[in-house]
């Protein structure tokens, strides 16, 4: 066990590990692989007479991960605020990235006051399986004073983390598809009681342990529980909030509104790919064997791939449909393989994780004029992307999870759905009738940068 050195000559340091000899010709690696190697054994390191269990290693390296995991989701507030930027026309830009920073604050703040526990009640049901324990988030002391942690698992710190940038993604998806005609306090009201109640409510039927769990739902980072829950609020948001002015005619014709920065949305998009090796990767929970780096190593090639096939699958069908291939739409292929993958990243082959991908991409190019005709307005096709290919990526669990059922599978798409879709609508309803939701008309004429925040993001350009 461990290393024993040998020698040191001019080819570097010479070892002997599993009664063969190797040469090393980097000292500094040596000494950072043998304390791996060392800390892994069972005759674990000391340090001023303190032993490190099995357990602690685990403990630390999972705890690691969650961290990791949770800083790269985190980015994804900067892809999505890209992205958004992007897509939308000049004179709201700086409104698009306002509800992006004010989003992802409300959530961190809210999530641990009631979303976090709400989500994850443990033994504190306060109706079995279905809603959770009201309280607030509480960490581990400094130091881990007075405690007994779970070294089975990670900290609470780090869960937590990595947990909240799943709740603000959930808010960001819903930002983008009402663009360029909501009202800012609205939104952020909303985004409240999405972030502390709804998402964490539907949530913890799945991962905190509740009766769609019982039942063998299987949903590995979130196709359902994040995707297409942001999609059914977005979805439910355009429809009362209405489409914007201009955009479809008396004859139900198309107007076509570009984006304001193409190069800003691509690098959004990438941003948000890089993001997803943290979203599904982390969301293997364990990083404490082999065996489970193995798997996230297999979540990070699946998921690329997906991504990849989205795109290109997107590519091609919009030369075939639109006889011109569309960035736009390329772009938002690229997340609908991402999205797709999510619902189960470890158990497909790459080749069916192309397929899955690519079925995603697909699904982007003809709902974006589905939705058209009917006149409802998504801004930066969010709905198609995280709604629709949602639902292809949960149902596609069943070609390569042995544990998944396809009725199971569905009725729990229907039980989400219909519940982020009833309480989405009584807090859009209760905001349009009491403060409103919609800008008035000649600020959404001038843009609601200058309408709503007085700035500009753009002020040496016109506004168009």
């Amino acid at each position: 066990m461990g290393f024993f050195l040998h020698v040191h000559n001019e080819f570097g340091l010479c070892f002997m590990h599993a009664g063969k000899v190797r040469i090393m010709k980097n000292p500094i690696n040596l000494c950072a692989i043998a304390s791996i190697a060392f800390l892994a054994t069972p005759v674990l390191a000391q340090d001023a007479g303190n032993t490190i269990s099995i357990d602690e290693i685990g403990f630390i390296f999972t705890t690691f991960m969650f961290l990791v995991a949770g800083f790269l989701v985190f980015f994804m507030a900067a892809g999505f605020a890209m992205l958004e930027a992007g897509l939308v026309r000049s004179k709201n830009v700086a409104m698009q990235l306002t509800k992006n920073i004010a989003l992802f604050s409300m959530a961190a703040i809210f999530y641990y006051i009631l979303g976090y526990n709400l989500m994850y009640p443990g033994d504190g049901w306060m109706l079995q399986g279905v809603i959770g324990a009201i309280s607030v988030t509480g960490l581990e002391p400094p130091g881990l004073a007075n405690t007994e942690p779970d070294l089975t698992y990670a900290s609470v710190g780090s869960d937590f983390f990595f947990q909240l940038m799943f709740c603000a993604a959930t808010a960001s998806i819903v930002s983008g598809a009402l663009a360029e005609r909501i009202k800012l306090w609205p939104f952020i009201i909303f985004v409240v009681a999405l972030t502390a109640v709804i998402y964490p409510i539907q949530a913890s039927w799945k991962w905190g342990g509740g009766f769609l769990d019982a039942m063998g739902f299987q949903d590995f980072a979130g196709s359902t529980v994040v995707h297409s829950v942001g999609g059914w609020a977005a979805l439910t948001g355009a429809v009362i909030l209405g489409s914007r002015i201009g955009k479809y005619d008396k004859k139900g014709r198309v107007a076509f509104m570009p984006g304001s920065n193409l190069p800003l949305a691509t690098l959004g998009t990438f941003i948000l790919w890089l993001g997803w090796f943290g979203f599904n990767g982390g969301s293997q929970l364990y990083m404490d064997s082999a065996a489970n780096v193995a798997d996230i190593s297999r979540i990070f090639a699946n998921t690329n791939t997906a991504a990849a096939a989205g795109a290109l699958s997107s590519l091609i069908m919009s030369q075939i449909v639109y006889r011109k291939p569309d960035l736009t739409i390329m772009l938002n292929g690229a997340l609908a393989g991402l999205v797709a993958i999510t619902a189960e990243p470890l158990q497909p082959s790459l080749v069916l994780s192309t397929l899955i991908g690519g079925v995603g991409g697909v699904i982007v190019v003809f709902a974006i004029p589905f939705l058209d005709r009917l006149k409802i307005d998504d801004v930066v096709g969010a709905i198609p992307v995280h709604l629709f290919a949602g639902i292809w990526g949960t149902i596609a669990v069943v070609l390569s999870n042995p544990d998944a059922s396809l009725g199971v599978q569905l009725y729990s798409i229907m039980v989400v759905g219909i519940f982020t879709v009833v309480a989405s609508t009584a807090v859009w309803l209760v905001l349009k009738f009491t403060i409103g939701i919609r800008i008035d008309k000649e600020t959404e004429i001038i843009g609601l940068d200058i309408g709503e925040l007085g700035m500009e993001a753009y002020p040496e350009f016109s506004r168009s």
